[in-house]
């Protein structure tokens, strides 16, 4: 073997070495950003997913927050009517404190008598014109008390009544008002739930970015190691094609040497006379230097 032959021998062995080499780097790398791309998906799942929470939160936050809107609407219904009732309950308690000045010393029963007596009197008695006119006065007076006292039954009954739907109407107001604060305190956890979903989300998607940073970085630091692969691949094949080339030019050499030295034995040979083996019969008739008797 020759010294340049040699050389290029070893070198080839050393670009194996390297390439070895490389291709562990490379097949580090390919591993730690497999690892990265891992790691990344597995946190945008993760993002995915709590996204889909974070809708049905926002959806159920939204129908508690209506509900609460409709419960508000409701709550000032009832204030508005116990403001009216309160108000309407003032005038007639006005106009009761009015008639009560006025109200007559005599029960209504007795009124009520007195009147059916005089009544009785005027249809049954015989009496003067001056007579008739003072028991149609008293009369007329009976009427006017008995009246007042019927008024005053009729405020007491509408302020009954009143203080009724005032009550019921509160009572309403009380319940609409418990199931608005709870509706809101609801719809409030669920809103503070949500949020930190948000911030985890968005925790979670910041750091599958780093990731995917991690993948980029690690991917980039892999391309100079493959275009060095590539680099030695190639000058491997040239190195082998070289020794290739070399070896069929040493065959040559060493067949073109063979073939002088046999034919050189054939002239010594045919000049003593002697048989030529059919090796140095060919080689001979290839160089034309016997005929063929």
């Amino acid at each position: 073997m020759s010294h340049g032959h040699k050389e290029k021998t070893q070198k080839i062995e050393e670009l194996q070495q390297r390439l070895f080499a490389l291709r562990e780097q490379s097949e580090r790398l390919n591993a730690e950003a497999k690892g990265w791309a891992g790691k990344r998906n597995n946190l945008n799942e993760q993002v995915r997913d709590l996204r889909v929470e974070i809708c049905d939160l926002e959806n159920e936050r939204d129908e508690l927050n209506e509900k609460v809107k409709k419960l508000k609407l409701l709550r000032e219904n009832t204030i508005t009517g116990i403001r009216e009732r309160i108000e309407e309950t003032k005038k007639l308690g006005q106009q009761d404190k009015a008639l009560t000045k006025k109200k007559p010393s005599k029960s209504l029963q007795t009124l009520q008598k007195k009147l059916e007596e005089l009544e009785w009197e005027i249809q049954t008695t015989s009496l003067s014109l001056q007579e008739e006119k003072e028991l149609i006065d008293e009369v007329r007076e009976f009427a006017i008390q008995i009246d007042i006292h019927k008024r005053l039954g009729t405020l007491d009954r509408k302020m009954l009544e009143l203080q009724t739907e005032l009550k019921a109407i509160e009572t309403k107001n009380r319940s609409y008002h418990k199931k608005l604060t709870e509706t809101a305190q609801k719809s409030q956890k669920i809103h503070n739930k949500m949020l930190k979903k948000i911030n985890r989300a968005r925790e979670l998607k910041m750091e599958a970015d780093n990731m995917h940073q991690n993948f980029l970085k690690t991917r980039q630091k892999a391309t100079p190691i493959q275009e060095e692969i590539s680099r030695v691949l190639n000058q491997m094949k040239v190195l082998r094609k070289t020794i290739r080339a070399a070896e069929v030019e040493e065959k040559k050499r060493s067949e073109k040497a063979l073939r002088k030295k046999i034919e050189k034995q054939a002239k010594e040979k045919l000049k003593r006379g002697e048989k030529l083996t059919w090796q140095e019969f060919q080689i001979v008739i290839e160089k034309g230097k016997i005929t063929q008797d």
